[in-house]
């Protein structure tokens, strides 16, 4: 699976915000089944894109928070990975490259507050660890899809927990599964027979935009349910990428999961950046 993820540095105990974007070439984080590429498992971008799967990474057993599957070598699921997503880097590559560009800043484990707002997917709780284990415990803004649903309130409840004269590091993006056939979608989940949908809430929201751009969608008087309004909230902050989406879908199907996270990203960059412009 992959991750999507970009900074945003919040510092000095206030709300001015500095930023670092890794660049879309290169923000694809690959999480690949083998220690070997992933003993910090990725699948997060600093930035916009990555893409995780399963992991063999072997944790002990009280640790074990990623599903797996048995899967070829690394280097072979690496290539496949790349091939979807060219520049995707290993979770332990991103983690050094962002604590290497952040530590020029003046952020250290003791002064930095790590926020993240991934999906709530486990899958994406690899990549959240692994910055744990530099920085800390998290302040998770996140829900469905990576979505920053905790919103103006809980940016603002975050804000007031940076260390005095210190900084936050917050990790955002969505997360797209690619099995071992290189499909775009889909993840082994340890356990588990079934070739799982991945980024599931992600591909409901698709689909549901897909059932208005191509005739279909049920008409309905119903107001957004409560039980389930994070995923209600997904599908209208899509809306605006339905076009887009079905340009990339002439293409074929796969084409349309390959972008379907980039559209995530962006529609949640603009969410973040008016979180982030109303919190200063």
């Amino acid at each position: 699976m992959m991750l999507f993820p970009k900074a945003i540095l919040p510092t000095n105990g206030s709300n001015s915000i500095l930023r670092h974007l890794c660049r879309r070439s290169a923000s694809t984080v690959l999480a690949s089944s083998s220690s070997s590429a992933t003993s910090s498992y990725q699948q997060q971008l600093s930035s916009h894109l990555p893409t995780q799967q399963h992991n063999n990474v072997q944790h002990p057993p009280q640790q074990r928070r990623l599903n797996s599957s048995t899967t070829s070598s690394s280097e072979d699921f690496d290539k496949v990975v790349k091939a979807a997503f060219p520049g995707a880097i290993s979770n332990t590559s991103l983690v050094k490259k962002v604590t290497s560009i952040v530590s020029k800043k003046g952020f250290t484990p003791t002064n930095t507050l790590l926020a993240t707002s991934l999906c709530c997917d486990e899958l994406a709780r690899v990549l959240e660890d692994d910055f744990v284990k530099i920085y800390g415990n998290n302040f998770n803004l996140g829900g469905l899809s990576g979505f920053p649903f905790a919103g103006n309130t809980g940016f603002g409840a975050m804000a007031a927990h940076i260390p005095d004269d210190g900084y936050c590091l917050l990790i955002h993006g969505p997360h797209v599964g690619i099995c071992e056939n290189g499909s775009i979608g889909k993840v082994e989940r340890r356990g588990i027979a079934l070739v799982d949908n991945c980024c599931g809430s992600a591909i409901a929201a698709s689909n549901y935009l897909k059932g208005i751009t191509h005739g279909g969608a049920e008409i309905t008087t119903k107001l957004q349910k409560f039980s389930d309004f994070q995923q209600g909230a997904v599908q209208e902050l899509i809306l605006p990428f339905g076009k887009r989406l079905s340009d990339a879908e002439e293409g074929g199907e796969q084409n349309r999961m390959k972008e379907l996270p980039y559209a995530l990203y962006d529609s949640q960059e603009l969410l973040v950046r008016e979180i982030v412009r109303k919190g200063k």
